[in-house]
């Protein structure tokens, strides 16, 4: 708008409707600018306003009159106080945002725990992408635990976007984590999950009734997958709806696909017969174990075609974790070309060559 009236002002002065005082409109111009386009769109403003008013001035004889040097006057003091009050609007907006960054960044430390190094039989490590500009959380969650019973891991989605979806996760790795300690059997563990979710559900739909409550779970189901890793070579998964773990042997790559598929946590009313059952597969040392969520294998390029998660394995495999972590983030970047559809939510575990035990005992003790 600034420049659209400093456009206006220069065909008025330069036909014959020039006799219309205008010098007011060029004023305003820096004010404008201040309130939509910030300290430089301020000065280019200012810099447009005093090119035209010296055009005009200059074409129409102008110069020596006491109107022109008003206008000037008049458009310096406007114009430093357009530029001083958006600079300080300017800094407040950026303290807001840091005070707003500072704030996430503490709740996903809180919600999304660093994963430790080590963990009794395995080395692991995490990685996560929010898809939204700016977001440091959403509905992606994963966490990794050692208990007695093993090392003890969750990895889940929920459905839908922004605060809800929040609330979700954190519902569900409060029940993981409460949980994990204490019951002995995986099923027992998701199901607890499950539950605090429901029982959120109805809380949050209370006020509304009954039937809000139950849409309230259609909504936001939560796609989960818990894995255990005891000391034996061996991974335990019971997978609720959830893409299947990749395991990474021998420059190949397996998808651990459940025996009986279960649907997502909150939708319990579909699972016709028992509750499910644990499935074991055999993870041996040296193989590489990839937990994720549909952020990755869902990711697609310009051509819609999606990301091969397999042969990036088997492409990194002999990286370090850490690499292996910066790689599959460059490539889903890369595949995608900066614009990710979904959040991504990876964790990544080896089981260590140089020692089998130490999930139940305390701390594990490298090589000496």
């Amino acid at each position: 708008m600034p420049f659209v009236i400093a456009l206006l002002v220069l065909l008025v002065e330069l036909t014959p409707a020039h006799v219309v005082y205008t010098g007011p409109l060029l004023v305003a111009t820096p004010a404008l600018a201040a309130v939509t386009m910030g300290p430089q769109g301020t000065l280019a403003a200012t810099g447009v306003a005093v090119g035209v008013s010296v055009t005009t001035a200059t074409y129409n004889h102008a110069w020596g009159g006491q109107q022109v040097y008003t206008n000037f006057l008049a458009l310096f003091l406007v114009s430093a106080a357009s530029f001083m009050t958006s600079r300080a609007a300017r800094t407040r907006q950026e303290n807001e945002l840091n005070q707003v960054r500072r704030i996430a960044k503490a709740a996903q430390e809180v919600l999304l725990r660093p994963v430790p190094d080590r963990l009794g039989p395995v080395r692991a490590a995490s990685m996560y992408l929010a898809a939204e500009t700016g977001a440091q959380i959403g509905g992606d969650l994963y966490d990794v635990v050692q208990t007695r019973y093993g090392v003890r891991m969750i990895v889940g989605d929920v459905r839908g976007k922004g605060l809800p979806a929040v609330r979700a996760a954190a519902v569900v790795l409060g029940a993981f984590r409460e949980a994990v300690h204490y019951e002995d059997d995986l099923v027992e563990v998701i199901n607890h999950c499950g539950a605090a979710l429901r029982r959120d559900a109805v809380v949050g739909g209370a006020g509304a009734g009954a039937a809000d409550g139950n849409d309230a779970l259609l909504e936001g189901f939560v796609t989960a997958l818990v894995a255990q890793i005891p000391d034996s070579p061996h991974v335990e998964v019971i997978n609720r709806g959830h893409p299947p773990p990749q395991l990474l042997r021998n420059g190949a790559v397996r998808s651990l696909m459940p025996t009986a598929p279960l649907p997502p946590l909150g939708l319990e009313e579909f699972i016709d017969g028992p509750p499910g059952r644990t499935d074991r597969y055999p993870f041996a040392p040296g193989d590489r174990l990839l937990l994720c969520t549909d952020g990755v294998i869902e990711a697609r390029d310009r051509d819609n075609t999606f990301f091969d998660l397999p042969e990036a394995m088997v492409t990194m495999r002999d990286h370090t974790r850490q690499a292996f972590l910066d790689g599959l983030r460059e490539a889903l970047l890369r595949h995608t070309q900066s614009r990710l559809a979904d959040d991504v939510a990876v964790v990544l575990l080896d089981r260590r060559e140089d020692e089998g035990h130490g999930s139940t005992g305390g701390p594990a003790r490298g090589p000496r």
